[in-house]
């Protein structure tokens, strides 16, 4: 196997719906503080970001809101904002693109970026620097880099120092950086995993590519698997950005949870144009127009009622989505109690990839 003679930047924003959080309330920055429910609802739920004040007393993001705050009685409680995070997310991609067309968004918050090219006369390490610091004192999101030869090592790097780090990791670093940590570490390693791994005295990631831990570690990994974990840690793994994996979605949705029960016609329908705003918005980002339209609702007994309707043609005319989701809603919606609501948007296309039936009523659009 060849060595990659790319360079990846993993860039990886940190904490980033509590970043947003302070973007929209810088009040939160010098306070200890968490991202919970959509209410803000400080007793129950789930916390979705814990801020790195809170984490400081061991509070983390998958915890109960009530074990936190057995942790620290003043914590405060935000609400999330998806719509704020994904126009936050859309602006880090846009900005990302001024360094590089070969982009691969991975998630919201991070993203793999091919500056092969870019640092053919400069520093890898302060192109990256350059992208943090104007990420931060530009958009306020801090992030962490990971500089490297292969999309895997990237994560792994970007990992290694946050919030604000940078870390490179080549061909000749990887013993020192990757080998010592703990199995755990290891990107894509199952939650389940590892712990059987540790409990068969596997350690660190030097145990983990150890040949002669081979038949203890394929009790709980396919041989194939466990060689395609070894060759990404000794940076065999691919180098190759793939561009439009993010980048056409098939569907266009965006929903609310809340920790009490909504009902009423008016209240709910409210929320399902609220929603869809939002879809509408990702929509003509993309330049796309969709066929099927519909809504989503969660009953307080977790059952999960879906409507669509499929218009005749595709179309991104707003009035008309909205009128066809209102109709449906009030065709099905029976004054349930909800705890989730959301909107919908099927079967895209590209606006370029239309074609439009020559006819009677059409023939103008192809003058």
């Amino acid at each position: 196997m060849k060595k990659s003679n790319k360079t990846i930047l993993h860039i990886d924003l940190n904490a980033f719906y509590a970043s947003c959080s302070i973007i929209k309330d810088p009040y939160l920055k010098n306070r200890v503080f968490v991202v919970g429910s959509p209410s803000g609802y400080t007793s129950g739920g789930v916390i979705t970001t814990a801020s790195y004040k809170a984490r400081k007393y061991g509070i983390k993001s998958g915890m109960n809101v009530s074990d936190a705050f057995k942790r620290y009685n003043k914590l405060l409680v935000v609400p999330t904002d998806f719509n704020l995070y994904r126009r936050k997310s859309e602006l880090f991609i846009d900005f990302l693109k001024n360094y590089s067309d070969l982009l691969e968004q991975a998630s919201i918050d991070e993203a793999y970026l091919d500056i092969t090219e870019l640092v053919k006369n400069k520093d890898p390490y302060l192109v990256a620097k350059e992208i943090q610091t104007r990420l931060y004192q530009e958009e306020n999101l801090p992030s962490s880099i990971g500089i490297a030869p292969t999309l895997f090592l990237a994560k792994m790097a970007s990992d290694l120092k946050k919030p604000m780090g940078i870390t490179i990791i080549n061909y000749d670093n990887i013993d020192e950086k990757i080998l010592p940590l703990s199995v755990s570490e290891i990107f894509g390693i199952g939650i389940k995993t590892y712990p059987s791994l540790i409990s068969e005295n596997i350690h660190t990631i030097k145990d983990f590519v150890n040949l002669n831990n081979l038949n203890v570690i394929t009790k709980y990994l396919k041989l194939n698997t466990y060689y395609e974990f070894r060759d990404n840690i000794f940076g065999f793994g691919s180098n190759k950005i793939d561009i439009n994996r993010y980048q056409i979605p098939k569907s266009i949705s965006s929903e609310t949870t809340f920790n009490y029960d909504v009902s009423g016609a008016e209240i709910v329908l409210n929320e399902i144009k609220a929603q869809f705003e939002d879809c509408y918005h990702r929509l003509n980002r993309h330049e796309m127009l969709t066929k099927t339209v519909g809504f989503k609702l969660k009953l307080t007994n977790f059952q999960t009622v879906t409507r669509s309707f499929t218009l005749p043609n595709y179309t991104n005319d707003k009035v008309l989505i909205i009128d066809t989701i209102e109709s449906l809603f009030l065709e099905y919606y029976n004054d349930e109690e909800v705890r989730l609501i959301g909107a919908t948007l099927g079967n895209l296309i590209l606006k370029k990839e239309h074609k439009l039936p020559f006819n009677l009523f059409t023939y103008k659009d192809h003058l």
